[in-house]
């Protein structure tokens, strides 16, 4: 597998991946340059999920006391909470360099073996998405992670005999967004489990005020707290809402970023006031309108608005369910009041009468 450099002076090594940049999308790959820069290196930089810090920060601790390598890492979480941020404040604060890779381009053993043996002493090797690694690949993974020893079988038939190599000691971390899809042999080799929940508003606003100094973008509390409302809960989404009305202050303001040029720069950018963007909005609409608040089975829910089941399911619906809008039911999605009453929709009569929308 060919791997190249990304932030070298990082010590971070990256896998090329497509290109996807949308504004709401908390989506890992396309990430541009500013994204990468605004990341955080040390432990005690990153905002939010204090009790993960509190942990890890203990780990690392004392595997650098011991001058050990610490114990496998597996962070769960939806996307763009810091999983990947977090790989590389690992190896930063270790001091080693960090192999970067997913489940995904892992197709064969022969692939994860050539990854293992580049591996130097004590080195980081993130995975994400590790819960789509092939179960042969898991195979090989299970001793480099316990022993670090590779097994590689020479031949076929009954001439194949398998060689054992030693590999240096080394750190791995992973990152799902589906921790119910990774097996259980392989969740029980990491030493320590943790799950990224989403961010308050009042760290979001930290975090957008961070990158506003990092990118030197003038904004007021105000301004800040505006774009955190609106970011989901998500730091990788803060970051771009910040820089889309960086983008829209210089062209229809002074360059400011004040409450009033926040309001106006992300309503041009299609993000209302929950932080929903087009497709959402088209998620609530279609049940909501065009099927009377539901139910509706997710495969009809995807061809009304034009995405795939699989993208609804793990970009869309978390979110929406997480503010009360959206609700999954043995007999398929339906809206609640709440979501209603933010379309400035009546809802059917059964409804207003107080009964459930799928009764």
């Amino acid at each position: 597998m060919t791997e190249h450099d990304w932030g070298r002076e990082e010590g971070f090594r990256r896998a090329p991946s497509e290109n996807r940049d949308e504004i709401l999308r908390a989506d890992p790959v396309g990430e541009d340059q500013d994204e990468v820069g605004l990341r955080p290196r040390r432990l005690e930089e990153f905002v939010g999920q204090q009790e993960l810090k509190d942990h890890l920060g203990i780990v690392l601790d004392a595997a650098r006391a011991r001058e050990q390598t610490p114990d496998h890492l597996l962070f769960a979480g939806p996307p763009g909470l810091g999983k990947t941020t977090l790989a590389g404040i690992v190896a930063a604060e270790l001091g080693v360099v960090m192999h970067i890779t997913s489940g995904p381009v892992i197709e064969r053993a022969g692939d994860l073996a050539a990854i293992l043996t580049n591996l130097g002493d004590r080195d980081v090797l993130f995975i994400d998405e590790i819960h789509r690694l092939p179960k042969q690949v898991e195979e090989v993974l299970y001793p480099a992670m316990e022993d670090f020893q590779l097994d590689v079988v020479l031949g076929k038939g009954p001439a194949a005999r398998s060689i054992r190599f030693d590999l240096p000691a080394f750190t791995l971390v992973g990152a799902t967004t589906r921790t119910g899809l990774i097996s259980g042999p392989l969740r029980d080799r990491f030493g320590l489990v943790e799950r990224l929940d989403y961010y308050a508003p009042v760290e979001l606003q930290a975090i957008v005020e961070r990158a506003a100094r990092i990118l030197s973008v003038a904004v007021d509390s105000d301004g800040a707290a505006e774009i955190s409302r609106r970011s989901r809960g998500t730091p990788r989404i803060a970051n771009r809402l910040l820089r889309r009305v960086r983008d829209y202050a210089e062209v229809r303001a002074d360059g400011v970023i004040d409450v009033d040029v926040a309001r106006d720069g992300l309503a041009l950018f299609g993000v209302d006031e929950l932080g929903l963007d087009k497709v959402d909005r088209s998620i609530l609409e279609s049940i909501a309108v065009m099927h009377a608040g539901g139910p509706v089975g997710l495969s009809t829910l995807s061809i009304s608005v034009g995405e795939q089941p699989e993208t609804l399911e793990d970009v869309y619906e978390p979110f929406l369910i997480q503010q009360g809008l959206l609700q999954r039911t043995p007999r398929g999605r339906v809206v609640t009041r709440a979501a209603f009453a933010h379309l400035a929709v009546d809802p059917p009569d059964r409804f207003a009468e107080g009964r459930s929308l799928f009764e």
